[in-house]
């Protein structure tokens, strides 16, 4: 009967051993990555050509537990009980090749980095099943095709750069559904289309970066209503006959506007209500009418309205702004006199500079007489009505020529001619560099 007793309690003491000794190994036999994803790994390698064998340990071990180069891992197991990978860090290791559709087995992957290499062919449309990637990074590459439309359903993307590649073809509509991202960087590529108006729901944007593309059509005013946007860079499309949006102007958030050879036309917006925009570019367009009274933000270091077809005199708005370093309204039709009290208010100290480009305009005076500091740079030539001055010693820089200083009596200058000691010379450009000068009108005098 005693015995009888026993065997139930030594079952039991059998069963909890059993028990232990099972869950004691299973850890063991886990302690690997996901097998799913080291297949996925083996094909990535296998369409990449590695001409430096950078990617050679990814033919030995297991990727998390064997240290396979440019793979980073997760600490612990996931639930499943294996490891996963979280980075991809393949920048600069000189591949070409293509992507494979496996990256999309990297389900639990964060940040995928194959910047500044050579890889061409497509993004692969799996890769919208990364649900957890953060970080796509394919800059720099010689990737082509269109964007898939998969990328615009990862949820927790917050950085997307693809710029310098050969992607063409429209930017998707779902694009308007990455909530969480805060970086567009598609510029230097072949994007066509319509910038999608849907884009403006985007509530983490910080930077749109479309510059050097193909894109047409309209900029869309709904842009505006990006309640995060730092950065609105859309250089060199062709936005034929489309006006820059007033509704910009009022981007209280905007650190910087440059939409540099749009093919823009219409009036120069007005920025008043932008109060920490500290660069302006719409040069290079067909902006017609006078310069508005604008009220810059005193942060602006860049205002650049040059090669348009902007006319009447130039403003007072220039002057006040402590942190200007260049101001560029070169190429207009311009008329009246040239500001002299623009650098005035300005911290020029040390390494400091302003650069001051008023050429190729129809100004024939200046409003008082000129003298800047050492470091304000003056490029005043090629106007048809000027210039006669009187210096008694000054720093000219000829452009294509090396810096010179002339100690002069008169100096005359008048449609690209100038007199320096009694010896005729041509010029190309003039740089006026700490001088006291004055200029008169005399239109009709000639160098001599």
């Amino acid at each position: 009967m005693g015995q009888n007793m026993l065997q139930p309690q030594v079952l039991c003491l059998c069963s909890i051993i059993l028990t232990l000794f099972f869950t004691l190994l299973q850890p063991t036999a886990a302690q690997i990555t996901a097998p799913w994803e080291v297949d996925a790994l083996k094909a990535i390698r296998g369409s990449l050509i590695d001409p430096h064998g950078n990617l050679s340990s990814w033919n030995r071990g297991d990727p998390c537990m064997g240290n396979w180069s440019h793979v980073i891992c997760y600490n612990a197991t996931g639930s499943d009980g294996y490891f996963h990978v979280k980075e991809l860090q393949l920048l600069s290791l000189n591949l070409s090749g293509i992507l494979a559709p496996e990256l999309g087995q990297l389900s639990q992957m964060k940040i995928m980095d194959f910047m500044w290499n050579s890889i061409g062919g497509t993004i692969p449309k799996e890769v919208g099943n990364i649900t957890s990637l953060e970080l796509m990074l394919l800059n720099g590459n010689q990737l082509n095709g269109s964007l898939p439309e998969e990328i615009g359903f990862l949820p927790n993307l917050n950085r997307i750069q693809i710029d310098q590649n050969h992607i063409s073809g429209l930017i998707p509509k779902s694009f308007a559904n990455l909530n969480k991202t805060k970086h567009f960087h598609m510029n230097n590529n072949s994007l066509s289309g319509q910038i999608p108006p849907e884009l403006s729901r985007l509530p983490s944007l910080v930077h749109l970066l479309l510059d050097n593309n193909n894109l047409s059509g309209y900029i869309p005013p709904e842009l505006s209503k990006l309640p995060n946007v730092l950065i609105i860079q859309l250089d060199n499309n062709n936005f034929s006959g489309s006006t820059i949006p007033s509704s910009y102007g009022n981007i209280s958030t905007l650190l910087k506007l440059s939409l540099r050879n749009c093919s823009l036309e219409g009036p120069v917006p007005d920025v008043s209500g932008i109060p920490q925009l500290g660069y302006l570019d719409v040069s290079w367009n067909q902006l017609r009418g006078p310069i508005p009274s604008i009220q810059f933000s005193s942060n602006i270091t860049t205002i650049d309205l040059s090669h348009n077809n902007l006319n009447g005199s130039i403003p007072g708005i220039f002057s006040g702004l402590p942190y200007l370093q260049r101001l560029s309204l070169d190429d207009n039709n311009l008329t009246g006199s040239v500001p002299s009290n623009i650098w005035q208010d300005i911290d020029l100290r040390g390494n400091k500079s302003l650069v001051l480009d008023f050429q190729n305009n129809a100004l024939n005076n200046l409003s008082t007489p000129l003298s800047p500091p050492p470091n304000v740079t003056i490029l005043i030539v090629s106007q048809e009505h000027m210039l006669h001055v009187e210096v008694q010693q000054i720093t000219v820089q000829f452009v294509h020529h090396a810096l010179a200083t002339f100690l002069l009596k008169e100096y005359r200058c008048h449609q690209y001619h100038a007199h320096v000691s009694f010896q005729f010379m041509w010029v190309t450009g003039l740089r006026v560099l700490g001088s006291q000068i004055s200029f008169h009108t005399n239109p009709s005098s000639s160098s001599t």
